[in-house]
């Protein structure tokens, strides 16, 4: 896409949208935006690159005809007036997700996809191409270290994407990942996830079928094969044209409270991260990173320096006793992470989870949650009444999520202040805490708490 372009961004406040505004207003283009709600660190991005609207909301005369076009979010509604008005004026409208498909029409596509893990490998892809001086653009919906914006564009002749199953657009309803035409797409793993929109497993396993149908002839699909879901996935996958390459976990061990890739020739490079679901993601951007040209050695010499992204199993607390911040909405990552946690560091463990995505809400999506905090040693669930009334959600009852959970030893708690006072308890001196959660516990900053 040459620059010069006039681009009007409806939900401009997003985390990847301000990126994305900004990126494309350092590219040559002229760049509007609005948005109802704006938060940090995005109204300080767009602060900065004068990019924050004049006034907060949605107004009719944001769209002028002299528009090349509009580009808007998941998160505009369907009867936003500034999205009415675009189609009024005959003015194009391209999702996100469209806008970088176009984009990158003569870039090699990688899509990293599934449940969980997306953001982690992206970001391990991100640093090993950047450690070998390889060129490369990227989409990430999470921070990773190293790397100032969530997205970058330009005329690099590779483009990594983090492939969401999300809906496209208010006007589209395909899941993001279907618009992008990869050459190359990684599947780390299906788990029943967005209920609200795919009622049920077998709709959101076919939205992952979708997508390795739309893998090119030549093309290749690299799939994690202890996952149940994406082994009968391959198994019943017919296209000759298309190379199937497997992944499973990169062999550790662990000396003191360092942790080692054992690679081939049994030699031993120290890792920054821990936990089995970290190894299954290493392994997959490993033979994403092979397909690109990195070197096997090459590859273990950058992922020494990698560091996990924002709130991804971060210690924000690292003294005698240890705080972890981690993102999650699945059991399996709640579990998985516990796990980790757990067997990595000898100590009583203190599991805080918020229930936050509109998922969790969901009855029939809560009973997936059984055992899922079984490792624990203590396990308070936090169901914000401030976030309940604000989105409108019908709040399970406590004895609903003794069920779900199948514990009774869980501490159910709905407000801010009580999840202060229960966390500061003299008991829990001595238990390594992880928070957990794909908000943030209604803005409480937990660095300031444990400081």
């Amino acid at each position: 896409m040459r620059s010069n372009k006039k681009i009007h961004i409806i939900s401009i406040g997003g985390s990847v949208m301000h990126d994305l505004a900004i990126n494309l207003k350092k590219n040559g283009n002229y760049i509007t935006g609005s948005d109802d709600k704006i938060y940090e660190p995005s109204k300080s991005n767009l602060l900065k690159n004068n990019l924050y609207p004049s006034k907060i909301g949605y107004y009719k005369d944001n769209i002028t005809k002299d528009l090349d076009f509009v580009i808007t979010g998941m998160h505009t509604k369907i009867d936003n007036i500034e999205l009415n008005s675009a189609k009024e004026k005959d003015i194009p409208i391209l999702s996100y997700p469209e806008f970088i498909r176009n984009f990158s029409d003569n870039k090699h596509r990688i899509i990293i996809s599934g449940s969980h893990g997306k953001t982690t490998i992206t970001s391990m892809i991100m640093h090993v191409l950047k450690e070998n001086n390889i060129k490369f653009d990227f989409v990430i919906g999470g921070r990773a270290k190293g790397f100032k914006s969530n997205i970058k564009l330009s005329d690099s002749p590779i483009i990594i994407i983090e492939g969401d199953e999300y809906l496209t657009s208010p006007l589209d309803g395909q899941p993001k990942f279907l618009k992008y035409d990869h050459h190359i797409v990684l599947l780390n793993g299906i788990e029943w996830d967005h209920c609200n929109v795919f009622k049920n497993k077998k709709i959101y396993k076919k939205q992952f079928l979708d997508l390795l149908n739309k893998t090119p002839k030549g093309g290749e699909i690299i799939y994690y094969e202890k996952d149940k879901n994406n082994k009968n996935l391959i198994e019943n996958y017919e296209n000759e044209d298309v190379t199937i390459r497997p992944y499973s976990h990169e062999k550790t061990i662990t000396k003191g409270k360092k942790s080692y890739i054992l690679n081939e020739l049994n030699k031993l490079i120290k890792i920054n991260i821990f936990g089995k679901h970290n190894l299954q993601n290493i392994a997959g951007a490993k033979v994403v990173c092979e397909q690109l040209g990195i070197k096997e050695k090459n590859f273990y010499n950058a992922i020494r320096t990698y560091k996990l992204p924002e709130n991804r199993l971060n210690i924000i607390y690292n003294k005698k006793i240890k705080v972890f911040r981690d993102f999650a909405h699945s059991p399996s990552k709640l579990s998985s992470t516990i796990e980790a946690v757990k067997s990595f560091y000898n100590k009583k463990l203190l599991v805080v989870y918020e229930l936050h995505s509109s998922s969790s809400f969901n009855r029939t999506f809560l009973k997936t949650y059984k055992d899922s905090t079984i490792n624990s040693d203590e396990s308070m669930i936090y169901l914000s009444d401030k976030l309940v009334k604000e989105k409108k959600y019908k709040k399970p009852s406590k004895s609903d999520i003794y069920k779900y959970f199948n514990s009774k030893k869980l501490i159910y708690v709905n407000e801010l202040k009580k999840l202060i006072s229960l966390i500061s308890r003299k008991k829990y001196d001595n238990y390594h805490k992880l928070f957990m959660s794909s908000g943030n516990f209604d803005g409480i900053n937990l660095k300031e708490i444990y400081k």
